[in-house]
C-alpha cells in the first residue's frame, strides 16, 4: 500500500509537537534521576539537579506555538478524516498559549524534592494531551474524533493522580478515568447509532444524509451526554469538584482551562456541521443546559471554601457561557468562542498560579479563610488576584467584559425573538446576565478576604518564583490587553 507522506505537510501543528515530544521524552529518558526521593534535611535548601529541563521545554513549545501562530489553508489528510482550516489552527495556537503558560507555571511546584523526579513524566503526559486535543479539533470522521479524545483523556486521568503521595491525588484520578470511561462508552454508543442510522461516520458525508429520526435524536442526544461530561456541563458535573480539589493545582489549572476550550470549540463545529439539519433540536437541549450550568455553578460556588472547590464550580459556570456562543449562526460563535477561551486562558491561570504560589508557601493549604488579610503580607499577589478575578467576573474594562459580551451578541445574532427558538435565546442571554452578577458576587468574596476581613496572623511574606512572576506577567498583560488589542481581534477574525 502507497502511503502519500506529503499529506504531513498538511499537519504542522501536530508534527511539530510530536517533535516536541520526541525531543522531551529522550532528554527525561536519557538524564532520569536514579533516586527517586532524596534525602532532604530539614529547613536545608534543595537544588533540582535537572533545573534546565523545564527551560526546554517551554522553548521547544514557545517554537512550536510561532510556527503555528498564523492561521493556515484550509486542508485535508488521510482521506478526508483529517481536516484543517483557520479557525481550528488560531484554536489549535490558543491551546498551545495556554499549555505553554501551565509549562512555566509548573516550575516552581516540579523544583520539589518530591515531585522533581516526576517533571519528565509531567512534560510527556501534558504534551500527549495536547497531541490529543489537536487531532480532536482537527476531526473530520467521527472515528478520528474518539481517537483524539481518548489521546487526550488518559494521559490527563494519570496527570491528575500524578501526586501519588497524596491520598487525594490518587482518588482524583480513580473518579476521573472512571466518569471517563463511562462518558466515552455513552459517547461511543450515541456515534453507533448514528452509524447505523446514515452508514458513515464522515462529517460531512453524515450532514447531507441525516434526517430528524428517533435512532438520530437518541444519537445525538447520547454523543452530546459524552461530550458534557468533558466540559463538565450541569447535569454531567458532580465529577468536577473532587477532581480539581485531589488534583496538583497546576494540573487542576491545566485542566479547567485546556480541555474544556478544546472540548467545547469541538462541540461546537460537530453540532454546526454533522446535526446542522437538526438545530431546532440542539438547540433547545443547549438553552436547558446552559442555564442549568450557570445557575446551580454559581449557587454552589457561593458556599465554598476551598479554592480549588470554588474554582472547579466556577469553571463550570464559564463552561456555560462558552457554550452560549454556540447557538448563534456559525461564523459569530466560531469568533466569540474562539476569543473566549483565550480570554479565559490568561485570566483563569492567573488565579490557578497565585494558588499554587500560596500553596507551596503555605504548607499546601488552599482554603479561603488563609487568604484573609493577604494584602497586608503579600499586596502584589492580592492585587493580580483582584485583576483576575475581575476579569472572570467580567467588570469592565477587563477582557473578560469584551469576551462576555462577544458571546451574548453571538448568542442573539439573527435570533428573530418573534419566533419561539429566538425569543429563547434573548431569555437565555438574559438569565446569564442576571447570573453575571451573582458570579460577582462570589468572586469578590475572596477580594473581601484578602483587603477586607482581618487576619492576626496573615500569610507571611514570601518571594515567589521567578517563573511565577513571568507566568503572572504574561496572564495579567492578557487581562489588561487582550480586550482593547486590534491585533488580537483581527488575528481571530482571520478564521
Amino acid at each position: 500500500m502507497n502511503i502519500d507522506y506529503s499529506q504531513f505537510l498538511n499537519m504542522i501543528p501536530e508534527v511539530s509537537l510530536m517533535a516536541v515530544l520526541v525531543i522531551v521524552f529522550i532528554a527525561d529518558f536519557c538524564t532520569a534521576p536514579r533516586v527517586a526521593v532524596p534525602a532532604v534535611a530539614p529547613g536545608a535548601a534543595f537544588k533540582n539537579p535537572r533545573a534546565w529541563l523545564n527551560p526546554l521545554v517551554c522553548v521547544l513549545v514557545l517554537v512550536h506555538l510561532l510556527l503555528n501562530i498564523a492561521p493556515v489553508e484550509t486542508a485535508t489528510a488521510f482521506g478526508g478524516m483529517y481536516l484543517t482550516t483557520p479557525s481550528v489552527g488560531i484554536i489549535k495556537s490558543i491551546l498551545a498559549f495556554g499549555t505553554l503558560i501551565v509549562l512555566v507555571q509548573a516550575r516552581e511546584w516540579l523544583n520539589r524534592p518530591d515531585t522533581f523526579f516526576k517533571e519528565g513524566e509531567f512534560y510527556v503526559l501534558i504534551l500527549s494531551t495536547l497531541l490529543g486535543m489537536n487531532m480532536m479539533v482537527s476531526a473530520n470522521h467521527f472515528l478520528l474524533f474518539f481517537l483524539g479524545l481518548e489521546m487526550a483523556s488518559v494521559p490527563m486521568a494519570c496527570l491528575v493522580a500524578l501526586d501519588k503521595y497524596r491520598h487525594n491525588s490518587a482518588e482524583a484520578g480513580a473518579k476521573f478515568i472512571l466518569t471517563a470511561t463511562f462518558s466515552s462508552g455513552v459517547m461511543l454508543f450515541g456515534i453507533s447509532l448514528l452509524y447505523a442510522a446514515v452508514g458513515t461516520l464522515y462529517f460531512d458525508d453524515v450532514a447531507t444524509k441525516i434526517s430528524v429520526t428517533p435512532l438520530t435524536i437518541v444519537g445525538m442526544v447520547f454523543f452530546f451526554s459524552g461530550l458534557g461530561f468533558k466540559i463538565s456541563l450541569v447535569p454531567f458535573h458532580f465529577w468536577t469538584a473532587d477532581t480539581y480539589q485531589g488534583a496538583p493545582t497546576t494540573v487542576t489549572g491545566y485542566l479547567s482551562v485546556i480541555s474544556k476550550g478544546a472540548a467545547a470549540f469541538t462541540l461546537c463545529a460537530i453540532l454546526m456541521k454533522v446535526f446542522a439539519p437538526m438545530v431546532e433540536y440542539w438547540q433547545y437541549m443547549l438553552y436547558i443546559v446552559i442555564v442549568l450550568s450557570i445557575t446551580v455553578a454559581n449557587l454552589f460556588a457561593i458556599h465554598q471554601t476551598d479554592l480549588k472547590r470554588f474554582m472547579a464550580f466556577s469553571s463550570i459556570s464559564q463552561a456555560g457561557y462558552i457554550v452560549l456562543a454556540i447557538v448563534g449562526n456559525q461564523a459569530t460563535s466560531v469568533y466569540a468562542l474562539s476569543f473566549y477561551v483565550l480570554i479565559y486562558v490568561v485570566a483563569n491561570m492567573a488565579v490557578f498560579t497565585i494558588i499554587s504560589s500560596i500553596e507551596e508557601h503555605n504548607h499546601g493549604t488552599v482554603e479561603m479563610e488563609s487568604y484573609n488579610g493577604l494584602y497586608q503580607s503579600n499586596p502584589r499577589l492580592a492585587f493580580l488576584m483582584t485583576l483576575a478575578l475581575f476579569s472572570l467576573g467580567g467588570i469592565p474594562p477587563f477582557a473578560g467584559m469584551f469576551s462576555k459580551f462577544f458571546v451574548f451578541m453571538a448568542a442573539v445574532n439573527g435570533a428573530d425573538i418573534a419566533t419561539t427558538t429566538g425569543a429563547l435565546a434573548y431569555v437565555v442571554v438574559f438569565i446569564a446576565l442576571i447570573n453575571t452578577v451573582i458570579s460577582l458576587y462570589y468572586y469578590l468574596l475572596i477580594v473581601k478576604a484578602m483587603y477586607i476581613k482581618p487576619n492576626e496572623h496573615p500569610l507571611p511574606t514570601f518571594k515567589s518564583a521567578a517563573s511565577t512572576k513571568l507566568a503572572l506577567a504574561v496572564c495579567t498583560a492578557g487581562v489588561l490587553l487582550f480586550g482593547v488589542c486590534s491585533l488580537v481581534y483581527e488575528w481571530i477574525a482571520l478564521a
